[in-house]
């Protein structure tokens, strides 16, 4: 009876032990190798994932002997057993591949295997980017980094300059990401343009003539003029009768003199009279313009202190049979646009195009009731370069102008002394300098507190109605306006948004950049009236 119980007990320990055995090599055939060429192992249920670089090695130990090796693609990758239990497995080409080894007593393992790119050549490109950033941005924190065929930069600058760069750099090596940041930039400088816009006009005329008349001197009525001056007045007579052999003298029933200044003589018992054109003009035009504008580094600015004047313009075609008339509008009077621009010398360069102009109705025209005037202008348009507070005279003239006109009557205004009386001449002298000189400045804000320029009225005011000031309340009701931006630095493609601004839309009755607008007009029978010539 012992002795049966001794057998039976020592085959249960047997039993215990090839359990325990069995346990522990399943236990050791199912850990996992890893991407690290530690030994691993995989049954069919659960392939291990194995990666490889190209020209990379990994070695995979088996816990069994290796009966068998197969790779599904070998251009991917190829596995070759060094050893009883080792197998090695060598990366050939990036893609994805999967490995079996055949172990002894039937048992298999499973790799997928995904062969990466070789991090040799990325490398080296990232640090080709690295020492262009270090040379090129100094001080700028760009971090690189590449995936396949695309370089990402991350990190800050600190403006727009620098960012277009730092992606032209990196664009030699491919498809290039912007994700970098930008410091937020500091006010853009002010710069006021000081322009002096002087002329002087002047003119001298002289004029000097005479007609003769006769209403019956030497039985004769006539008159002889050089037809430079008015000949005889407007004035009507009764002509002369012959009652025998005595002369009935004329008699004047109305006189009109067309001119205050000319001298009229008549003797009534010769029956002869003269007109005499005597007359000497002076004519004085002095202006002076010093407009002052004020904008931003390379912003548009526009100043107008004038007016809009209207004039009718026929349109093209007919409806029923009267021809459509609309009104457009001419600015005048003084105007300045200009565009600064601070260049990398420091320096400002103006785009600069100031105008005086008047309205001239000597030069204009009436055509059925409609007066267009002329219109005077003195303009100049140019670019020039000069530093803040320096001056530049853009534009200067000098005109003088002499017209001398002659007449006389053939023979007998070539008679010494007496031949005087048959001459005329007019004569005309005119002078005209003009000025344009134009000053930039950078400028900045007057101080909270600090007077502020202001006119001098001759006249007062009417007491205000309302005892409070027509604004919105001081820092003191609503607190302090910030002055520090939100953060340091913000996205590229942020900032480069918020520098966009929409252009500015302006009334025309207002103002605006030049060019002429039209307003419908009721339509009639006007004839066509030609439109004043456009701005210069």
């Amino acid at each position: 009876m012992k002795r049966n119980d001794f057998a039976w007990r020592g085959v249960v320990f047997a039993f215990a032990c090839l359990v325990g055995f069995s346990f522990a090599g399943a236990a050791q055939v199912q850990r996992q190798p890893g991407a690290a060429p530690a030994p691993g192992q995989a049954t069919e249920e659960s392939p291990n994932d194995l990666f490889v670089n190209v020209g990379k090695s990994v070695i995979i130990d088996s816990s069994l002997p290796i009966q068998r090796v197969s790779v599904g693609f070998g251009d991917v990758a190829e596995a070759t057993a060094v050893g009883p239990q080792e197998v090695l497995v060598n990366g050939k080409a990036p893609g994805q591949t999967s490995l079996i080894i055949w172990q002894q007593g039937g048992s298999k393992l499973f790799f997928d295997i995904t062969v990466q790119p070789s991090r040799f050549a990325s490398d080296a490109r990232l640090e080709t980017l690295r020492r262009q950033f270090s040379k090129e941005l100094p001080g700028q924190k760009i971090e690189p980094a590449v995936e396949n065929d695309l370089v990402f930069l991350r990190g800050s600058v600190k403006d727009l300059t620098s960012a277009d760069r730092a992606m032209a750099i990196a664009s030699s090596l491919g498809k290039a990401v912007n994700l970098l940041y930008v410091d937020v930039p500091k006010p853009e400088a002010q710069i006021l343009l000081k322009v002096k816009f002087a002329s002087v006009d002047r003119n001298l005329s002289t004029q000097l003539g005479m007609n003769l008349f006769s209403l019956g001197a030497t039985n004769t009525i006539g008159s002889t003029t050089t037809g430079q001056y008015s000949s005889i007045p407007g004035f009507n007579f009764q002509g002369f009768s012959t009652k025998g052999n005595q002369n009935v003298p004329a008699v004047i029933q109305n006189y009109t003199l067309s001119s205050a200044l000319n001298l009229f003589f008549f003797r009534p018992d010769l029956d002869l009279g003269a007109t005499i054109q005597a007359l000497q003009t002076r004519g004085l035009l002095e202006v002076l313009a010093e407009p002052n504008v004020l904008t931003e580094n390379g912003k548009q600015a526009s100043f107008l202190a004038g007016g809009e004047f209207p004039y009718p313009v026929v349109q093209g075609g007919t409806t029923g049979g009267t021809t459509a008339i609309t009104i457009q509008f001419r600015q005048f009077g003084v105007r300045l646009n200009f565009i600064p621009t601070i260049t990398p010398r420091g320096t400002i360069q103006l785009q600069v195009a100031p105008e005086v102009s008047s309205l001239d109705y000597t030069n204009g025209i009436t055509l059925q009731g409609f007066t267009v005037p002329g219109v005077s202008v003195r303009n100049v348009n140019t670019e020039v370069e000069l530093a803040e507070g320096q001056s530049f005279a853009i534009g200067g003239l000098l005109d003088n102008r002499e017209t001398e006109t002659f007449e006389k009557i053939p023979f007998i205004g070539d008679v010494p002394i007496l031949g005087k009386l048959f001459q005329s001449k007019t004569k005309n002298r005119q002078n005209t300098e003009l000025l344009v000189i134009v000053t930039p400045e950078l400028v900045r804000p007057i101080p909270a507190g600090q007077p502020v320029p202001s006119l001098n009225y001759p006249v007062p005011f009417l007491p205000p109605n309302t005892n409070k000031a027509m604004m919105t309340p001081g820092q003191n009701v609503t607190g302090p306006v910030p002055v520090t931006p939100p953060t340091q630095n913000v996205p590229v493609e942020t900032l480069v948004k918020s520098l966009q601004q929409k252009p500015l839309e302006v009334n025309p009755t207002s103002g605006r950049f030049g060019g002429a607008y039209s307003t419908p007009a009721s339509s009639g029978g006007a004839p066509p009236v030609p439109s004043p010539i456009p701005n210069q």
